[in-house]
């Protein structure tokens, strides 16, 4: 069969029913813990726990996510047994639903919280080997870039219906404050559970051999030196990633001398719903156009735009930016360069390591990824409060550009 003919074969057959099944899972399943995400700062305040709590309750899961991503791809590349325990890491976020539904205080919330994110760093990278394995090598962009989209429309749903819920839910009759968010969050858990069972009916993994011999420092030394390359610049532009929370304090801090404090905030939580619809509107295309022009090349694009939102956010407030239009464009900025990032950084370390260590690849990138965000987002909060949020975010642009000096480096 002529080249052009079997790439054509290939682009008709990348929407399969693992790649469908894998994004029906991840839309309930963000779904379900981004409606926990948005209102469990309430949930907290109407309990009478500190926001100090909120901030370690929250540190401590992403660590959990973090570092749990690296050993489930080694656990799944030596067992060989990923479905199930993908099934597992998303039967864990309706537990840990249920836990923090339960709770009168911080403990169970924290316990609920890290419950929820083990099963979320133990089901992505094997989920993500599941798909990259059902298509083939130039078709992954378009599958990462659908699964993505449908991932960030439980992001965008799930939260605007908690908080619609949550205000229907007030004019009832409840024996203390707390009944809503209960309400809520009990009703949370039931996307949870289709979401299971939404990839155990339609998800199939493809054949993947144990390796009983695998060892797990040994095989973190012999990964791919550009892989290691390739690493170490995903970290360093990570530690400038900082979280959109806030991108969404900034929004509100900037615009809240022309209006009220409320009014700015509910400006600045409607950006972010934007900056949502933008991934997923463009992460497809840009899985598209990554099959074509190249996955490292377009990543790179991506990782500009990262700087460039960044950079934004430093000259907003520089110069006292109250206007919402320019703000939305900050947003789509990041909405873009969020949907090249997710879509892309995984399917770039499929064709930089070998398939009997790539559910383990994933999973380092993940735990890189995790721990930079981590930093990132206590450095920029840091800054922000000790010198002023310009610096904050000159520095976070400062080290997202070193980042995507060092990827430019990596080569074949």
């Amino acid at each position: 069969m002529p080249e052009n003919d079997s790439q054509a074969s290939d682009a008709k057959g990348w929407f399969n029913r693992t790649v469908a099944g894998a994004g029906i899972t991840s839309a309930l399943g963000d779904f379900c813990y981004e409606t926990t995400t948005v209102i469990l700062p309430g949930f907290l305040a109407v309990l009478g726990i500190p926001a100090a709590i909120l901030g370690f309750i929250e540190g401590i899961a992403d660590a959990i996510a973090s570092f749990t991503k690296m050993f489930s791809g080694y656990i799944a590349d030596k067992l060989g047994h990923r479905k199930l325990l993908v099934l597992i890491g998303y039967g864990l976020t309706p537990l840990g639903q249920i836990l923090i539904a339960l709770s009168a205080g911080w403990v169970l919330i924290l316990l609920g919280r890290m419950v929820s994110w083990f099963g979320k760093g133990l089901r992505g990278p094997l989920r993500d080997a599941i798909v990259i394995q059902a298509v083939s090598p130039t078709t992954r962009g378009r599958a990462f870039g659908f699964h993505r989209a449908a991932d960030t429309v439980g992001a965008v749903l799930g939260p605007l219906l908690g908080v619609a819920l949550l205000g229907l839910a007030q004019g009832w009759h409840w024996e203390d404050a707390a009944g809503p968010f209960r309400f809520v969050l009990w009703l949370s858990v039931i996307p949870g559970v289709l979401a299971v069972l939404a990839f155990l009916l339609l998800v199939q993994d493809p054949q993947h051999t144990p390796n009983p011999a695998l060892k797990f420092f040994s095989t973190l030394r012999g990964l791919p030196v550009r892989f290691k390359r390739y690493l170490g610049a995903v970290g360093v532009f990570g530690i400038g990633d900082f979280s959109h929370a806030l991108l969404i304090l900034a929004a509100t801090t900037l615009l809240a001398p022309s209006m009220s404090m409320v009014q700015a905030a509910q400006v600045a939580g409607l950006l972010y719903v934007w900056r949502n619809i933008v991934q997923v509107a463009v992460s497809w295309p840009v899985g598209w156009l990554a099959d074509r022009a190249g996955h490292l090349p377009v990543l790179v694009a991506g990782y500009f735009l990262g700087v460039a939102t960044a950079a934004s956010a430093a000259l907003a407030f520089w110069f006292a930016v109250d206007s919402i239009i320019v703000l939305a464009g900050i947003f789509f900025f990041a909405g873009l360069y969020v949907a090249v990032q997710e879509a892309l950084e995984s399917t770039v370390t499929a064709d930089m390591v070998q398939a009997e260590t790539m559910t383990m690849g994933i999973g380092v990138l993940g735990t890189v990824n995790g721990v930079a965000k981590f930093v990132s987002s206590a450095t920029v909060g840091l800054v922000w409060t000790v010198v002023s949020p310009e610096v904050a975010f000159t520095l976070a642009a400062g080290f997202m550009l070193a980042g995507t000096l060092a990827i430019l480096r990596v080569r074949g």
